[in-house]
């Protein structure tokens, strides 16, 4: 197929590594000239992926027309906050209606929007059926490296998920289907709030006891939050929901965990994030989730303490004891 993969971070490169190397036509979409100039010049992405060898085959370009046109495939990447921004140019470029695969793990910012519904709006109704999401726990350096992987794919149209998912298929990347798009996308931006306090965690010496106690709690109220908002509350349990929650909770590669074990070790938030290359969504969706939240009459009590925690400058041991101290309830 002919894919253009919009977004040369480590995630879409990863992305563009393992499609090129089943041999479609794939084309990179770079904002940063350096970066796309470094691929081109070193076959790597110094900045975003280094020292992964890049496959000769693989285009790179820093002009968004030119990546979309004619293509059969568009993979979306990026902060969810530059999703509409980067998206809104595509249109007038496309040629027909290409599949559109959203991998970006957040809710809009100011609308609380999926992503998949932001890219419904901006490309039109036409599109409906041909707007997937992409989530679980994948690792960029772990794809790049070619270590099995599985994921989920969520569209309405189930032939779209089949074609995603015969385009995606190498011996290494395994793709699950799924028609519950609420549940996919609101697991894959959700885990990122929780992965932030399995980090505070971390960083304060609680042990693994509380770890395990907090992701289990954590994928309790993602599930809520889900079954809410119309989704069903069983693909939490799944990839994009458990899966990704167990990596980025646990996984050194986490960014999200990582600020959380720098807050817990005492570091301001500003500085870890002045410090960063990349994007930790956590940090910015936790508002968005907790404003989800609110507006469907969910219970998160964790999302919500991190949310505290990182935007009111609240304690993290003050977080954990309001949180400890809350009024015994029944599990189920």
């Amino acid at each position: 197929m002919r894919i253009a993969v919009i977004g040369g971070g480590s995630f879409g490169t990863a992305l563009a590594k393992l499609l090129s190397e089943v041999n479609h036509e794939i084309v990179l979409w770079c904002h940063n000239p350096g970066v796309a100039r470094a691929i081109s010049d070193r076959r790597e992405n110094a900045i975003y992926l280094p020292g992964v060898l890049l496959p000769p085959t693989l285009q790179v370009t820093v002009s968004l027309a030119e990546a979309v046109r004619g293509r059969e495939m568009l993979v979306a990447m990026g902060p969810s906050h530059v999703m509409r921004k980067v998206m809104e140019q595509v249109p007038p470029s496309l040629s027909g209606t290409p599949i559109v695969v959203s991998a970006a793990k957040g809710v809009e910012e100011h609308s609380h929007k999926r992503m998949s519904e932001v890219l419904r709006e901006i490309l039109g109704p036409s599109f409906a059926g041909r707007i997937a999401a992409l989530s679980g726990p994948s690792f960029a350096r772990e794809i790049a490296a070619g270590m099995p992987t599985a994921v989920t794919v969520a569209a309405e149209d189930q032939a779209t998920c089949q074609v995603i998912q015969s385009a995606f298929r190498t011996p290494s990347f395994r793709v699950y289907s799924s028609s519950d798009l609420v549940g996919v996308e609101i697991g894959g931006a959700a885990k990122n709030v929780i992965a932030i306090a399995a980090g505070v965690t971390d960083g304060l010496g609680l042990g693994s006891s509380s770890r395990a106690a907090l992701i289990t709690r954590g994928v309790a109220e993602i599930g809520r939050l889900v079954a809410a908002m119309g989704g069903e509350a069983r693909t939490v349990s799944g990839l994009s929901g458990l899966g990704d929650i167990i990596l980025t909770c646990t996984g050194d590669l986490s960014r999200n965990r990582s600020v959380g074990l720098r807050i817990g070790r005492g570091e301001r938030l500003q500085e870890i994030l002045a410090s960063m290359k990349m994007v930790a969504e956590g940090v910015r969706n936790s508002t968005s989730i907790c404003q989800l939240a609110k507006g469907t009459r969910t219970d998160m009590p964790i999302a919500e303490q991190v949310r505290q925690l990182l935007h009111e400058d609240k304690p993290a041991r003050q977080v954990l004891g309001e949180f400890m101290r809350r009024e015994s309830k029944p599990e189920f």
